[in-house]
């Protein structure tokens, strides 16, 4: 009985600090490498405390430690991008919004025939967002027809269509200048934006990435059919 609450109180000790939030990615690194290199050393104490041996508690701390600090490292997008958000000072790190989500990624322009897309965009979102759809809006004076300040299009955006999903500050999204995201898709798919509300749909494990160009609406759609697929995945 002393060995089995002694015991208890050890592993509790442990796991409470072992399941500390990690916050960042590089933090993570650090503190799994700090954390199995005490490992051994938790393990023979824990396990001379319960005689229940060493190489059980290995196992058992290894369990509780690694899988949080892989999930919080990883990514399924070729890298981690940080991107600073339509007129506001944060960012938006493309991977955690990713993470485990089928991504929708969008080139905008508050001054084309598609800009009224945005209606139907964020109802998509909407729609499929507790299934695991995320949308991201880049807006884009690649093609002359974005407004000149971060203000005018939040407007556009915000009041005129009540857009809800993240809205990126504007970027390039074609040639050498182009948004990193923008190079990624551009290259897997063969197909860089040639017009304003080209979609990409990113698959949850990001193996899979396919290209809508501009006439495609986001709603009664082979894209939003292919949406429901990815989503059932």
């Amino acid at each position: 009985m002393t060995l089995h609450r002694t015991g208890t109180r050890a592993l509790f000790h442990v796991t409470s600090i072992l399941r500390a939030p990690i916050k960042r990615a590089n933090t993570a690194r650090l503190v799994t490498t700090g954390r199995l290199a005490n490992i051994g050393r938790e393990a023979r104490l824990i396990g001379k405390a319960t005689g229940l041996g060493a190489a059980l508690w290995v196992w058992a701390l290894s369990s509780m430690m690694v899988s949080p600090v892989l999930a919080a490292d990883a990514c399924v997008l070729p890298e981690r991008y940080t991107l600073p958000l339509l007129r506001s000072a944060e960012t938006l790190d493309l991977c955690e919004v990713a993470q485990d989500k089928v991504l929708l990624v969008v080139n905008t322009a508050s001054e084309c025939g598609f800009t009224p897309q945005f209606e139907q965009l964020e109802s998509l979102y909407n729609k499929y967002r507790d299934q695991g759809l995320v949308i991201t809006g880049f807006p884009s004076d690649d093609f002359h027809q974005e407004l000149a300040s971060d203000d005018a299009i939040a407007d556009v955006c915000y009041l005129n269509y009540g857009v809800t999903f993240p809205m990126l500050a504007p970027d390039a999204v074609t040639g050498d200048k182009a948004s990193p995201v923008f190079q990624w898709l551009s290259s897997v798919t063969g197909k860089p934006p040639v017009w304003n509300f080209n979609k990409y749909l990113v698959s949850r494990d990001g193996q899979r990435v396919r290209h809508y160009h501009s006439a495609i609406t986001p709603l009664n759609s082979t894209l939003e059919q292919a949406i429901l697929a990815e989503l059932s995945r």
